[in-house]
């Protein structure tokens, strides 16, 4: 399967990106073809300007070069993956903008466009406890975003997300164990459910 690993952090010394490395690291020792993008270091634009803002009347529409060339990136791929930190309970703005540009419509959705992935993986890496999610239903709320109002909603019935919990810790027997689950995810990539 061909997968394209979306990154999103500001700093390549980060977690995120340690997470990533493994998590791809799987995905290759399963013989998966891989390709990361990292949204920072491409230098992608996360604002959505009046070229890529959508044309509900006109679902054929001409978007920005950077965005067709990201919409032609993502046809090559049978699948998806992102990887990024929660802040404020939700995707950092890197990776919004880049899906309210890239993710348009007459691309993923509308005038009966769909995308055509099999599956779309979400690692959210949380720096909060579980309990501390799961009391204030932030997990759950995330997940809906994402499974449901984002993949869904563009036709990727197969969607998942993984919390990474305790991110700021620092102890390292949670750290480890955390990057051995992502190689895990990575090399069971058809699996997870």
């Amino acid at each position: 399967m061909k997968v394209l690993t979306v990154v999103t952090h500001p700093r390549e010394d980060s977690f995120t990106f340690a997470v990533t490395e493994k998590f791809v690291q799987g995905l290759r020792d399963a013989e998966h073809e891989v390709e990361v993008l990292d949204l920072h270091r491409i230098g992608f634009d996360p604002i959505l300007w009046e070229a890529d803002e959508p044309d509900w009347s006109d679902s054929k529409k001409i978007y920005s070069p950077e965005v067709q060339a990201e919409m032609a990136r993502m046809k090559e791929y049978d699948a998806l993956a992102y990887i990024f930190p929660v802040w404020w309970y939700g995707i950092p703005a890197m990776l919004k903008g880049y899906i309210d540009r890239v993710w348009n419509h007459g691309f993923a959705y509308g005038g009966g466009s769909k995308l055509h992935h099999k599956r779309v993986l979400w690692l959210a890496l949380a720096g909060a406890s579980e309990d501390h999610f799961v009391k204030r239903s932030y997990d759950s709320m995330l997940s809906r975003f994402l499974n449901v109002g984002i993949s869904n909603y563009s036709g990727i019935e197969d969607s998942h997300v993984e919390f990474f919990y305790d991110t700021l810790e620092g102890k390292s027997e949670i750290m480890e164990g955390l990057l051995e689950r992502s190689y895990q995810l990575g090399l069971h990539y058809e699996d997870v459910a």
